[in-house]
């Protein structure tokens, strides 16, 4: 498929600037996956919609401060976003600033902090070592790194993690998640819903468009994914007595395809080449790499329904949700979200998509 087959244009008033009080007060637009029917509700009704012994799996990753104001030997400005911690002082982050090469040595002002560029990687992508590790300062010199298209400073940084965040190293939330309370999750327990958590830090692909015109081009970059035996067992039980599986967001259905193409003896990498067997769907605990890229004409196994945000348009995001829902289902959903004036991107609306 082509990149211009994802595309759709939106007003820019359509797109939130600041989160929803409370958080489940938020729209949310009922999308059948086969038959296209499009109900409208507020997200807090995702109560009713989900049943005794489905499981809902959120991603607990926590944002960390990963926006950092540096600069070079000159003085000139650069601005660093963390992307995935490699080991004890070397990162792979985004750099933005002039002429950056391997050797510069880049000073975090406000801290005794410095690193050096030690490797150059694709586009603005560097491999920088800090001459400490610098995780306990995030927090004093750090910033959130909310999406570009926010335009106002966030007042309450809280906000920008899910109230289940518990596992530090993102570059972006898990926006889907960001709807739900604390009360809203224990109505769900109360209900028989089982909640199972993975973990996946978003990186680089939050970021960086599709560019590649024929998708089969474009390399998804990895990310560290995990699911643990506990929450395996739990999804693999709802499976065995007929229940669903419900991923909260586009990391999570990420990673429970991931799990489920390594169950049936696959590779993440080219899906097509799971062993299929009567356990089909089953997944198994991991804690590794996903470059995992889900297009239309991908065969889903985990996952029988989706919580999830409206997406840019030409993003991989975008793409996922489509194979799940189909492309012009999908579209037509947006249409209609938007003349309903629902809110779009990080701090929009919601779709549950079954």
């Amino acid at each position: 498929m082509n990149l211009a087959d994802f595309d759709y244009a939106l007003p820019p008033g359509r797109i939130a600037q600041k989160p929803l009080e409370p958080r489940d007060a938020a729209k949310l637009l009922r999308l059948g996956r086969h038959t296209g029917e499009i109900t409208h509700h507020i997200f807090s009704d995702i109560l009713q919609m989900l049943a005794p012994g489905d499981v809902l799996v959120v991603n607990d990753t926590r944002v960390i401060p990963a926006r950092l104001k540096a600069k070079k030997a000159s003085g000139g400005k650069v601005e660093i976003l963390l992307l995935r911690q490699l080991d004890s002082r070397r990162w792979t982050a985004l750099i933005g600033g002039r002429n950056i090469k391997v050797g510069a040595r880049l000073r975090i002002p406000g801290a005794a902090a410095a690193c050096t560029v030690v490797e150059r990687l694709e586009k603005s992508q560097r491999i920088i070592a800090f001459d400490n590790p610098i995780e306990t300062l995030l927090g004093q010199v750090g910033a959130l790194p909310l999406p570009p298209y926010i335009r106002h400073r966030l007042a309450e940084g809280e906000r920008y993690q899910t109230v289940y965040s518990k596992v530090d190293g993102s570059a972006a939330a898990p926006t889907a998640g960001l709807h739900f309370t604390p009360a809203l999750l224990t109505a769900l327990r109360q209900k028989g819903v089982h909640i199972a958590s993975c973990t996946l830090h978003i990186g680089l692909d939050t970021f960086q468009p599709v560019t590649a015109q024929r998708l089969e081009a474009h390399k998804m970059h990895s990310e560290r994914a995990r699911l643990d035996a506990s929450s395996a067992a739990s999804i693999n039980a709802a499976k065995a007595r007929g229940g669903r599986v419900i991923a909260v967001g586009t990391t999570s259905a990420r990673a429970l395809e991931t799990a489920a193409i390594l169950r049936a003896g696959g590779d993440p990498n080219c899906p097509a080449s799971s062993a299929e067997s009567e356990a089909a769907g089953a997944v198994t605990a991991f804690d590794a790499d996903t470059a995992l890229f889900i297009k239309p004409g991908y065969r889903w196994r985990a996952v029988d329904g989706i919580i999830t945000n409206f997406h840019l348009p030409k993003s991989s995001l975008l793409m996922m949700i489509s194979a799940f829902a189909g492309r012009e289902k999908l579209l037509n959903a947006y249409e209609i979200a938007k003349n309903c004036d629902y809110r779009f991107y990080s701090f929009g609306d919601a779709m549950f998509i079954v």
